[in-house]
Formats: structure tokens, C-alpha cells, sequence
């Protein structure tokens, strides 16, 4: 039974616990075993909270029991990114400066899950207060990518990622800076949603860069994906960015995908030098399958994507040395030196240097650079005004006569070995090349399977890009493409899993 299970859909398991042919406990035990058995290769959680998700478990075949009505994903196990506060279990964002920190209460997105009756496994593995491109950049070790564990599963969220492509967890939860949602989905063969900037909660997730971050859901399917983010997603009065607005109809678009009649337009900025030749022959058949399902393609010229990646790479490390500034040893967490013989600035000194890692420490530095005096008209003004550039060139291709939705690769290469980018952070930036743009101006976007690079057979990611509060384009091109896919040559992930 455990591994007929672990390989259901979010949705399948959810139906056969609401009619009594499996149990919630049953469920989770199963996926407790399958952690128990893979997880030491794949490193793709940092905690398990087995009696908390057994509890859960069976607090849902109670309600069940006793005849109340259960919610769409009652009783589905979740892996959470270690990001989102969790009350009672440690939140350590993939840092030695919290490590052994339990936070004293819940983030919103958290108390949603719960309240949906979703069932925590426990929290997954990360990049350094999300700050990566590939899990390599946690203090707890790398994550190994379930298609092969010597390739990096996607970051920063590759954790999340690597549980649901080795059958540790059928849905799970992860953040979007980046493209720290939908790089690792892309690279593992799954689905991952970066819903519109402010639709889902910020509060109780750590800031890493706060007008950028955003949470959102990770699965197998689109349909999955869908029912996560209608359980996750909706205004928050404690997070003060948080739109106050009815979430689109995303489960709805996700069981009804069509793309007739849609204007779908192909980013011209995203292909050519650097780009992958599989990536780019797998991204030019789903061209061809949007175009047989009745979706009109035209090319769409967005100039200043170009100066995305440098535009993001001030602005994210300017916050990121704002935010981070709360570590300081005084409030929380770890506290290095404090013998009764040095300052407070020495202890917070020695603290920071000894918490934080590498690639945390290099973009505090970047950023406080962009920000000193006589800099930041320069440097950071000056990313401001590329920002608005950028979100102009959406405003220009999805306003009037224009398409709606973009399309594009998701990244340009699949996953590539642990440690080949190591020493070299420009190559290993150049990773979220096709994601950044959608950040900077808040809008919408999903990675979802293509299909297998004909040179390695590692997965290939197709991006879908949104307006603002217009998620539900995401779930209906995605379930079209994802419906025709299947058909034609097989879900990626559900017909040709990886062995662990």
C-alpha cells in the first residue's frame, strides 16, 4: 500500500480519504516510510515532525468519523520550506545563525495549511535565507536532485522540490525571489507557482527581500498546484502588502484548461546564447502543441529584460542587508563570543561571521555597498528605474491588442552537477536569467514539465508568465499544455519517476 500512495495525485488522495477507502493516518505513515527509506541520499529535509503529522492525521480521520465535511485537501501530507515560522518545530532557513530555533507561533501560511486540514510532514531543506540557485548554499549540506543525485534539484527551494520528484510528499510549499519556486520545479520535473506578488501572506515568512519574496505552491500536477494555492492564498490584515482582493478561480481554470482563442506570446529576450539545446528543442514542441490546441503565438519584444538579472542583483542584496540586520546574537538564535570579556558589537561581530555562509555574507556586502552614501542614486535608484522598465514591458505586452500570457523556457540549462558553479557565482546567477523579470514587476508565473533534453535526459521546465491577479491564466494554459503533454508522450515525472 505505501507505495501505491505515495504515487497518488494531492487530488486522488484526498478523494479516497473524503470516501473512507484509505485513512489520513494510513496516508501519512506511508510517506513517513518513504522519507525514512530515500531521504538520507536526497537530504530534502532538514526536520521531520512525525508526531505532529501524525497527529494531524488523525485529528482529519476523526472529523471524518464523526460526519463533518472534509476540505479539498483534508488530510494530504505537505513538505514546508523551512522559511515559514512553525510553532513548536525548529525554523532554521537553511542557517546556522537559527539553528535550534522554534518559533513561538505560526506564519499565516502555516495556520492556512492547518486550518485546511493539510498534514506537515515537516520542513525542507533550502538555501541559506533562500539566497541560491541550487540548495548547495545551505548549512546543512546540499540536496541531491532525485533524477540524479549528483545534479543540483533547483534552488532555493530545492528541498520542496526534491520531495516531490522522490515521492517523500505529494504537495509541498516554497518562496520566490528569484525564481526559487520555479527553477527548481523546472529542473525536477514538477510544477511550481509564483502566485501574484501579494496574494499569499508574507507574515511569519523570514525576509530575504521584501518587495520581491513571495510563497506559493509546489506539486506534480497543475490541478494539485491549484488546490494549494486556493488554500493558501487570500488578504492578510498582518502582512501590509497583502492585496485585498478575491483570489481568481484557479481550481476552476486548472479542471477546465483551454488555450483556444488566447493570445500567447513568446518572449523574444529568452533563447540564444547560453540557452541548452534540448531546453530549446522541448520549448519549441510546446510552441508547436500551443499552437495545435488553438492558441494564436506571436513573438513579444521586451527590451529591458536584458537588464533584469543586474537590476535584481542590487536590489535584492540592498534588502537582503536591510533584513538580515536583525541577527544580530541579542535577540535570537545563535550568540558566539558572549564570555562577559567583549562588546555587544564584538559578540554580533563574531556571531554573523560565524552564522552566516558564504553567499549570505557576499550579497549583506553587495547590498550594503549599493546603499552607502554617494552610492545609492547609482546603484540602487538607478535598479529602481530598470524595475520600472521592466514592469512597462509587461504593462506594453499584456495591455490592449497584446497577448494573454508569455511564454519561455523556464531556465536555460537542466539541473547541472553539485559543485560545478561553486566558485563561480555569475554562472550560478545566471540561473534564474528567465525568472527575475516576473519579480521585479509582481505578476504572476509557472513552471511546469516539457519533457526530458535529449542529451541528458534531465527534466525541462516551460515558464508561463501572467498579469497581475490574472493566476488563473497560469492554471489554464498549464492544464491544457499539461493534459495534451500527457497524452501525447506521458507525464514526465508520473510515467518515467527516477529510482532512488
Amino acid at each position: 500500500m505505501t507505495a501505491e500512495l505515495i504515487k497518488l495525485t494531492a487530488a486522488e488522495i484526498a478523494a479516497k480519504i473524503a470516501s473512507g477507502e484509505v485513512t489520513a493516518v494510513q496516508v501519512t505513515e506511508a510517506h513517513l516510510a518513504r522519507i525514512e527509506a530515500v531521504d538520507e541520499k536526497v537530504n530534502a529535509f532538514l526536520h521531520v515532525d512525525r508526531e505532529g503529522a501524525l497527529a494531524q492525521a488523525r485529528a482529519v480521520d476523526e472529523k471524518r468519523a464523526r460526519g463533518e465535511k472534509l476540505g479539498p485537501l483534508a488530510g494530504v501530507p505537505l513538505a514546508l520550506k523551512d522559511i515559514f515560522t512553525t510553532k513548536g518545530i525548529p525554523t532554521t532557513v537553511g542557517s546556522k545563525i537559527l539553528e535550534g530555533w522554534i518559533p513561538p507561533y505560526d506564519a499565516t501560511l502555516t495556520q492556512r495549511l492547518k486550518a485546511a486540514d493539510v498534514v506537515i510532514l515537516g520542513k525542507t531543506n533550502m538555501d541559506e535565507f533562500a539566497m541560491g540557485s541550487s540548495t548547495e548554499n545551505s548549512a546543512y549540506g546540499p540536496t541531491g536532485n532525485p533524477w540524479d543525485l549528483t545534479k543540483i534539484p533547483g534552488g532555493s527551494g530545492g528541498g520542496s522540490s526534491a520531495a516531490l520528484a522522490a515521492y517523500e510528499a505529494p504537495l509541498a510549499i516554497g518562496t520566490d525571489t528569484g525564481g526559487s519556486i520555479r527553477q527548481p520545479a523546472a529542473v525536477t520535473g514538477t510544477v511550481g507557482v509564483k502566485p501574484t506578488y501579494g496574494a499569499v501572506s508574507r507574515y511569519g515568512m523570514v525576509a530575504f527581500s521584501s518587495s520581491l519574496d513571495q510563497g506559493g505552491p509546489c506539486a506534480r500536477t497543475v490541478l494539485d498546484a491549484a488546490l494549494l494555492h486556493e488554500a493558501i492564498a487570500g488578504h492578510d490584515p498582518l502582512d501590509s502588502t497583502s492585496i485585498d482582493a478575491p483570489v481568481p478561480p484557479v481550481v476552476e481554470a486548472a479542471r477546465n484548461g483551454d488555450v483556444k482563442g488566447m493570445r500567447v506570446g513568446i518572449v523574444k529576450q529568452f533563447r540564444g546564447e547560453g540557452y541548452q539545446a534540448g531546453v530549446l528543442q522541448r520549448f519549441d514542441e510546446s510552441v508547436e502543441l500551443l499552437k495545435e490546441l488553438g492558441a494564436e503565438v506571436v513573438e513579444v519584444d521586451c527590451p529591458s529584460f536584458d537588464l533584469a538579472l543586474a537590476a535584481y542583483y542590487l536590489i535584492a542584496p540592498s534588502e537582503c542587508s536591510s533584513n538580515l540586520a536583525r541577527f544580530d546574537a541579542m535577540r535570537y538564535g545563535l550568540r558566539v563570543g558572549d564570555d562577559g570579556t567583549k562588546s555587544a558589537e564584538e559578540v554580533t561581530a563574531l556571531t554573523r561571521e560565524a552564522g552566516f555562509g558564504d553567499e549570505v555574507k557576499r550579497r549583506v556586502i553587495l547590498g550594503t555597498y549599493a546603499l552607502s552614501s554617494g552610492y545609492y542614486d547609482a546603484y540602487y535608484g538607478s535598479a529602481q528605474k530598470v524595475r520600472t522598465l521592466i514592469t512597462r514591458d509587461f504593462e506594453k505586452a499584456f495591455g490592449e491588442g497584446g497577448v494573454d500570457v508569455l511564454i519561455s523556457p523556464t531556465t536555460p540549462t537542466t539541473a547541472f552537477p553539485i559543485g560545478e558553479r561553486a566558485d563561480d557565482p555569475m554562472a550560478m546567477y545566471l540561473a534564474d536569467l528567465c525568472t527575475i523579470p516576473t519579480n521585479l514587476a509582481g505578476n504572476a508565473a509557472m513552471s511546469l514539465p516539457c519533457g526530458l533534453a535529449p542529451e541528458d535526459g534531465m527534466p525541462v521546465g516551460l515558464q508561463i508568465i501572467a498579469p497581475a491577479m490574472a493566476d488563473d491564466r497560469l492554471y489554464r494554459v498549464g492544464a491544457a499544455v499539461e493534459a495534451a503533454f500527457t497524452a501525447r508522450w506521458g507525464h514526465p515525472l508520473l510515467e518515467e519517476a527516477p529510482s532512488l
